[in-house]
Parts: structure tokens; sequence; C-alpha cells
């Protein structure tokens, strides 16, 4: 299946959320032929220190960023319109659709983006498939922004938040400013910008 190029790039930690239990998460992100994203999300640290949810029938459930998840959070390059993704290591998973700037709703249609969940010692991986029709584009030639985020809950319930890019103040995902990775369609160069409860 042709892909873009795979691109990996390292989330970092809201200075105002710091953690001891994690050393870094990176992500891997590439476009499949058709436009659906495969993402690869990876966090390395001290994994007894981290609470990872227990694995769970796969369903839709809200609230995920209540504790350990990953995020990512994709627009059409130019926009204004974007969708939000959470995905849980107990398998489970929730989709946004946002007109504007928390200005949005449940996804209703079933995400089904097979999350695959493996672990080490050390290491912590998620897969998942984000599927056309689920984005805020039916072009499959569409340029997009993504924001690539990170919860993480640690034994004692404190939570970190780890994104591409943090605006100024309190973590934000959702700010303009965190949609740092642009992403072009299969067969072009992805582009990196490398500048890297409220509810992040």
């Amino acid at each position: 299946m042709t892909s873009s190029i795979p691109h990996t790039v390292a989330l970092i930690c809201h200075p105002g959320t710091p953690s001891r239990a994690v050393r870094g998460i990176r992500v891997r992100v590439s476009r499949v032929q058709g436009g659906s994203l495969a993402l690869t999300f990876s966090l390395k640290g001290d994994l007894v220190r981290v609470r990872v949810p227990p694995p769970r029938p796969p369903r839709r459930a809200d609230c995920l960023w209540q504790h350990t998840c990953f995020e990512v959070f994709v627009a059409v390059k130019g926009g204004l319109e974007y969708r939000e993704f959470n995905f849980a290591p107990s398998g489970e998973w929730a989709g946004y659709a946002f007109q504007r700037y928390r200005d949005g709703a449940q996804l209703k249609e079933d995400l089904a983006p097979g999350i695959i969940v493996s672990s080490a010692e050390d290491r912590l991986e998620l897969e998942a498939v984000i599927h056309l029709d689920r984005l805020p584009t039916t072009q499959p030639r569409a340029r997009l922004k993504l924001a690539l985020c990170a919860v993480v809950e640690e034994e004692n319930g404190l939570l970190s938040y780890w994104a591409l890019r943090h605006p100024p103040g309190k973590p934000d995902f959702h700010h303009p400013d965190a949609f740092a990775l642009e992403i072009e369609p299969p067969n072009v160069d992805v582009v990196d910008d490398p500048a890297q409860t409220w509810r992040p």
C-alpha cells in the first residue's frame, strides 16, 4: 500500500506538568493511499509508575483524557474545522468533530481505529488508523495539519500533558499553535514545523 513518507516526531512535556515517570514520547505518522492516517505512539519511561488502563473490549468512551491516552487533532490546512481522536491503551476510543475552536460534538459514526497495544519493561506503544471518512475532508490530496498529543497519568494520580507545541499558559491541545505538523498526501514529502478540569 502506497503511503506518504513516515514522519517521526517527539512530544514535549508541558513545563507546568512535569513527569518523573516518562522519559519521552515519540509519534510516527504516515498518510496511506486514500487519505487514511496511520499512527504509532511510543512512550518510554518507568511503566511501573504509570497508570495504564487495563484492556477492555473496543468501544467508544468519553473522558479518556482524564487518564493515560494518546490524541491526534486533524485539520485541513487553512481551515477552521478539525477532528479530535482519543486512543486509550485499554482499546477504547473517542472521536469529536469541531466547526471551530472548541465548538463541536461527538462523532456519531463508529471510528473503528483498530488499536493495537504492546508493552515492555520501559516502553508502551499504541498503533491506530483513522480512515478518510472520519477526517475533516474527503479529498485525498488535501494537506493536513496535525496536533499530536498525550496525557499520562502517574501512580500518584498526577497528569502530565505532552504535545508537539504548547501555547502560552495552561495546556490546550485545541489551540491553533498546537497544530504544528503539516502532512502531505501520499507520494509527497512531509514537511515538519521545527518550532515546537480544564480540558487539554
